[in-house]
Formats: structure tokens, C-alpha cells, sequence
């Protein structure tokens, strides 16, 4: 296993932190809100053993990366991605990308296009857009996301533990828990709110249009944070050609909690 260089420079000087294992086919694992690329362990070291690269950064004002005062917004994260792609090298890469992470990667292709890109898994995504409007109107009204902001800047442990029970599933371990609720909170509160800013204002409905790479959407039905009929089936529904798989009894956290069949779908998807 070769570790490569730990970082990527963005656009305006920010220092990105990434993880780089292994050689063979790359694969580009983008978190979800509030995690670090710390949460793809398990995938990066099994990856690994089935010869790919594995290439996980952390967002800016996450984890080992700077912490800058601005660029939460999605252009700028995206551009984030695009310096990491770029300055690794990447090519013919496999995006999978968790929660958040989804609307970096279809924004990515919207901006930058799809020439290094092979295809696309998107675990649990939030897209395509999440806020109701009058041609969204299934959607979340937007006093609700205000009001659940307001509870985050109020007191975010508080709000962390009153959504725990349906993150996870019963079975996950008390020390996986602790471990993940920690690596929230180590996110300063004022980029924990813009990143929700941001993906609550995401509107990736013409860019999941425009996706011409093979793309698989893996989503639990019992998701509580983005739920299924909202997100992953109506991005299934946007983007030709793509495949939704529907984890029965599955919450959020896919990556933790059903690691090894999201491995074991990603793997038969990127040698099929």
C-alpha cells in the first residue's frame, strides 16, 4: 500500500487535506456533512486489498483541512473536489460520494464536466433539491429547515442527540457512535450551519439531467436526514440510465452501517 501527497492547494490558498492509498483504478470518496474522510476507513482499506486507489479529502473547515472564514458555499466546494481531482492526477475515476458529498459530485460534472470521471455512486444523496418551491412542492418547506438550524446554533450536542436513534441502526456499537457524534461537533458551528445552508439551497435538478456516466444510487428506506422518496428516487428518476438500489430497513449512515454491502454493490458496479 503507497500513501501519496497529503494534500491538495484550492483555488484561493486553502490547504485541502487527503488521504491517497493504494494504486490500480482511483476511487473518490466525498463525506457527508459534518464527517471527514476518516469515516471511509473500512472502504479505503478494503479498496486497497481489491487494487484501487483511494483518494479521500476532507472539506475545507473539516478534519486536518484549513479552516477558512468563506467558501462554504457550492461552487466553491465544488471547485475544492475539481483542485483535488486535478492535483492528484485523477483519471477515469469513480466518484462515491455519501450525503452531502452528492452534491459536490453533481455539481462537479455540471461545472467541470464528466472527461475524468467513469461513473458515479451516490450513497444516501441529498440531491436534487431538497427546499419546497412552487415547482418543487413535495419538497421541505423552508421554515422547517430554518427552524432545525436554529435548533443546531442553539445547541448543536442537543440536536445531534435528539437525531441520533434514527442515524444509525440499534445495532450499531456505542463507541462507533461517540466516535461520529465527536467528529460532528469537532466542525466549527458557523461552517456546520453554512454547509446546511448550503445544501438546503442546492438545486441540482438540470445537472442530474445532464449526468452521461454510468451511476448508481444506493438509499436506505428508513433514511430520517434524507429521506428516499424526496432525494435518492427523484435524483433515480433525473438521471438516464441510472440504477437505484433500496436498502431495506437502512438509515443514513450507509458507510457505517452497511458497510460491506455498499462495498460489495460498489465493487460489481465499477467491474461491470
Amino acid at each position: 500500500m503507497v500513501s501519496q501527497p497529503l494534500c491538495a492547494t484550492a483555488s484561493d490558498g486553502t490547504k485541502l487535506f487527503v488521504q491517497d492509498w493504494g494504486s490500480g483504478k482511483p476511487v473518490l470518496l466525498l463525506s457527508a456533512w459534518t464527517f471527514n474522510s476518516s469515516v471511509w476507513g473500512s472502504q479505503i482499506v478494503a479498496l486497497n486489498a481489491k487494487g484501487y486507489r483511494c483518494v479521500a479529502p476532507d472539506r475545507r473547515g473539516h478534519g486536518r483541512s484549513d479552516l477558512p472564514m468563506t467558501g462554504y458555499d457550492l461552487d466553491t466546494l465544488t471547485d475544492d473536489v475539481a483542485a483535488v481531482i486535478e492535483q492528484h492526477d485523477l483519471h477515469d475515476v469513480t466518484i462515491l460520494a455519501h450525503s452531502m458529498g452528492s452534491i459536490e459530485a453533481v455539481n462537479y460534472l455540471a461545472r467541470r464536466g464528466s472527461g475524468r470521471v467513469a461513473r458515479l455512486v451516490l450513497a444516501a444523496p441529498t440531491t436534487p433539491c431538497l427546499v419546497q418551491t412552487e415547482d418543487n412542492p413535495d419538497a421541505v418547506p423552508r421554515p422547517m429547515i430554518d427552524a432545525q438550524n436554529a435548533a443546531i446554533a442553539q445547541d448543536f450536542p442537543k440536536w445531534i442527540g435528539e437525531n441520533e436513534a434514527p442515524f444509525f441502526t440499534p445495532g450499531t456499537s456505542e463507541v462507533t457512535r461517540a466516535w461520529i457524534k465527536q467528529m460532528m461537533l469537532s466542525v466549527p458551528l458557523p461552517v456546520a450551519l453554512a454547509c446546511r445552508q448550503t445544501i438546503s439551497s442546492a438545486d441540482l435538478r438540470a445537472a442530474a439531467k445532464a449526468i452521461d456516466r454510468p451511476t448508481l444510487i444506493v438509499h436506505g428506506d428508513q433514511d430520517a436526514s434524507a429521506p428516499l422518496a424526496l432525494t435518492g428516487a427523484k435524483t433515480a428518476s433525473l438521471i438516464s440510465g441510472s440504477r437505484l438500489v433500496v436498502y431495506e430497513g437502512a438509515p443514513h449512515a450507509l458507510p457505517l452501517t452497511h458497510s460491506a454491502r455498499l462495498l460489495a454493490d460498489l465493487s460489481a458496479f465499477i467491474d461491470a
